[in-house]
């Protein structure tokens, strides 16, 4: 084989292969667009499916978890409102010791 046969080679293998990108990407956006509604459908089947096996809390635990929520709620005001007061009346004698 000559060297300008060889380089032919060489440089053709080098060349990018022809595609028809253009075409394929079209044909994948359309299907894209044509399946949207398809997997809208499978996905709300899906989550129709998942929220029948919830498992549902009755009313009255519904009412007794909000108690017990807004008791702990009321509780922790009143400790953190306690804690602050305190906190002040401290603060207030240690500058009043150190004022005079």
């Amino acid at each position: 084989m000559s060297t300008t046969q060889a380089q032919k080679v060489k440089t053709n293998s080098e060349l990018p292969e022809r595609s028809d990108k253009p075409a394929r990407q079209r044909a994948e956006w359309l299907e894209d667009l044509t399946g949207y509604w398809t997997r809208l459908r499978k996905f709300l089947a899906d989550v129709r499916a998942e929220m029948k096996l919830v498992v549902w809390p009755s009313k009255s635990e519904v009412s007794n978890t909000t108690l017990v929520v807004i008791m702990t709620t009321a509780l922790f005001a009143v400790f953190l409102w306690l804690v602050d007061k305190g906190s002040e009346r401290v603060v207030s004698l240690i500058l009043k010791a150190f004022s005079h």
